[in-house]
């Protein structure tokens, strides 16, 4: 890998500053400014890359960027992108089609041109115009993506694009360079102009090569400042690995961020920290409105716990936005909404957004007398934080520490449904901001065990003797799995959640078995056990001989086993959140057989991390299997993959076991 980071310095008076922080890895190289802005034009292939079937620095690909170019210039307020692509697979025809996402309202795609050059050198030209799509909308912006698709594809073929973004002249580009892709890249090309803005930038660009400097402390309006480039070779495809933690961990980037002047990332944090508690204490300090609602929802004689669990079902009821439809401006003025500022104008308007329903459970329980302490963490289903990128805009979500009984009690107000003393899984492992009496201090949420996060599956089935199967499941879920379908059920209708109810049914059952999912009991109430009620049918049994064969782990005997493929592992594992998944699958056997074998007790650990537990027994006329699994870890080192891996072969190993029946020998007549 071959790379270079230039920081070109102004032409005017005045002295590069010192970099204020240490400098890790290579020192960048200063050169003097382009004169101006060059694009890439579209290029020539060579015979190589026409004839090229695949690429020996990217074995088994199915493709590679031949070249990609990023360019962001606030003189011009613009921002354009280049790629060339070598289709090598038919699955690297999947490229084909582009989708870039712009902020509508602040963003207008302004010029797009593409072709697809064939391996004989045939041109063909895109001519369709953009589909437009929105993707995201929320509270005061619009994410959309304009999505076109390069003609005539084909394996072999050269796909190649250039698209260009306007910005609105109120707002500038601050860009994020994520250098790796899900294919290989040859070059890149990497260029930014600030433009008078005094700016940071954070770079990690592989092993052991990270810097992190200022850029200028001098600006003089009117004339040029400083711009960054890169150029690379040779980048190799991001982590595609099962389990990873967020690709903000793992990726090769470089992030541009507000220079605060801050001497060192203790006194950046320290100056963050003190103005969100100032922000944060202004937003929930209880007002007389609120302290009278709070007395109206408690009862003089409740204990703290009682007052702070009958707050917080007040505060799941409210109008949370980001499950339900944010009112456009127009509905906002008609129904007399006006802007939230305080945690009062959320319960005034009976609607927020989950990070407002979140902090104003913080004001109505201090309104009530508890001690309640706002936290604001990134969400781990995105990133991981960051201590060495110097911006506080990693954080997500406010989430509520409540003081009771002299222990710390997590609480996500924000997220409809999740019970009262738990956090989304999401929040837990999750670093942020957290207040207390002296300030606001740095702190990572608690995780959960398996004990709080359970799935059982109990399967009564009858069998015929030809195999054929029909039954019912009743799948009791507690933790996350009970909070993913509850809040699903929230943003779609009841035919939608059928549909991934049943479609994440199939990876687990057996090959010739259907579901189909009747109905949830307990949806609506995040304290009990939600329960889903399905029925299934079609056959399983095969017969050879005078044997019949019957998957022994109803549940596991073609389930995907994860850490078996892979003998080694380099980067982190992830698995969200530690569970226990609990089976009792009962068989009814058909009339005139016996059971030869059954599936042989299991009982399988990996000390302080995991086990696996299976019995089988038989009755007259049933066999009955149960099999646990729990794992109580989170993340995991990849020095820890080696028992990761031994323990998961001997689950695939366990799962695969068969129940085996014989046909009893009909009586012979006089």
């Amino acid at each position: 890998m071959i790379s270079r980071l230039h920081i070109l310095p102004a032409l005017h008076r005045g002295r590069i500053p010192r970099p204020r922080f240490g400098l890790r890895g290579a020192l960048p190289l200063l050169a003097m400014a382009f004169p101006a802005l060059l694009h890439a034009q579209f290029q020539q292939p060579t015979p190589e890359e026409l004839s090229m079937t695949a690429d020996p620095k990217a074995p088994g690909a199915s493709a590679v960027y031949l070249y990609r170019e990023e360019i962001v210039d606030n003189s011009k307020l613009a921002y354009s992108l280049y790629e060339r692509i070598k289709v090598l697979t038919e699955k690297g025809k999947e490229l084909a089609t582009v989708n870039i996402p712009y902020e509508r309202g602040i963003d207008k795609v302004k010029h797009i041109e593409g072709r697809t050059i064939h391996a004989d050198g045939t041109t063909v030209t895109l001519t369709a115009k953009p589909e437009d799509l929105m993707d995201v909308k929320a509270k005061g912006y619009q994410v959309n993506s304009v999505v076109f698709t390069l003609p005539s594809a084909e394996v072999g073929s050269i796909l190649e694009y250039r698209l260009t973004i306007e910005r609105n002249s109120l707002w500038r580009f601050e860009p994020e360079w994520n250098i790796q892709a899900p294919y290989f890249i040859h070059k890149a090309h990497y260029f930014f102009r600030p433009v008078n803005q005094r700016l940071m930038y954070e770079s990690h660009l592989g092993p052991n090569d990270k810097v992190v400097v200022h850029g200028i402390s001098k600006i003089l309006i009117g004339t040029p400042d400083i711009t960054y480039t890169l150029d690379i070779e040779d980048i190799p495809p991001e982590s595609d690995e099962d389990w990873a933690p967020p690709l903000n961990t793992l990726r090769w980037s470089v992030r541009f961020f507000a220079d605060t002047g801050a001497a060192t990332g203790e006194e950046f944090w320290e100056r963050k920290r003190s103005f969100w508690a100032g922000w944060i204490d202004n937003f929930i300090e209880p007002t007389d409105p609120l302290r009278a609602a709070a007395a109206g929802l408690v009862s003089p004689g409740d204990t703290d716990e009682q007052k702070a669990v009958k707050l917080y079902a007040a505060v799941q009821k409210l109008d949370n936005t980001d499950f339900s439809r944010t009112k456009s401006e127009a509905e906002r003025k008609k129904e007399k909404l006006k802007d939230i500022h305080k945690a009062e104008d959320v319960w005034k308007q009976q609607s927020g957004s989950a990070n407002d329903i979140a902090l104003l459970y913080a004001s109505m329980a201090r309104a009530a007398g508890l001690k309640a302490w706002p936290a604001f963490v990134v969400n781990r289903n995105r990133a991981m934080f960051d201590i060495s990128y110097l911006s506080d805009s990693q954080f997500d979500n406010d989430i509520v520490i409540v003081e009771l009984g002299g222990k710390n009690v997590y609480l996500d107000p924000g997220q409809k449904m999740c019970p009262f003393g738990s956090l989304h899984w999401k929040h837990t492992w999750a670093t942020g901001f957290r207040l207390t009496e002296k300030g606001a201090v740095f702190e990572t949420t608690p995780g959960i065990t398996y004990k709080e996060s359970t799935v059982t599956r109990v399967a009564t089935l009858d069998i015929d003797e030809a195999g054929n199967v029909k039954g019912s499941v009743r799948y009791v879920m507690t933790g996350p799995s009970a909070l993913h379908w509850r809040q699903l059920a929230l943003e779609n209708d009841e035919d939608e959640v059928k549909k991934q109810f049943n479609e994440s049914l199939r990876a687990y059952l057996p090959e010739g078995v259907q579901a189909d999912f009747d109905h949830f009991l307990g949806l609506d109430d995040p304290d009990v056990s939600l329960i889903g009620i399905v029925k299934v049918s079609g056959n399983i049994g095969s017969a050879t001989g005078k044997h019949f064969f019957l998957p022994g782990l109803f549940f596991e005997s073609r389930a995907e086993h994860p850490f078996v493929a892979q003998d080694k592992r380099t980067i982190p594992i992830d698995v969200h959140y530690p569970q226990m998944v609990q089976d009792e699958v009962t068989y009814n056997l058909p009339p005139g057989f016996k059971v030869e074998s059954l599936p042989q007790d299991a009982n399988t650990s990996w000390p302080n991390h995991a086990l696996l537990n299976i019995h089988s027994s038989a009755q007259a006329g049933s066999v009955t299997v149960s099999r646990t699994l729990a794992y109580n870890f989170t993340l995991l080192d990849p020095k820890d993959y080696p028992d990761l891996h031994d323990f998961y072969q001997k689950v695939a190993t366990a799962d695969q076991q068969q129940l085996v029946l014989t046909r009893a020998p009909s009586a012979k007549g006089n």
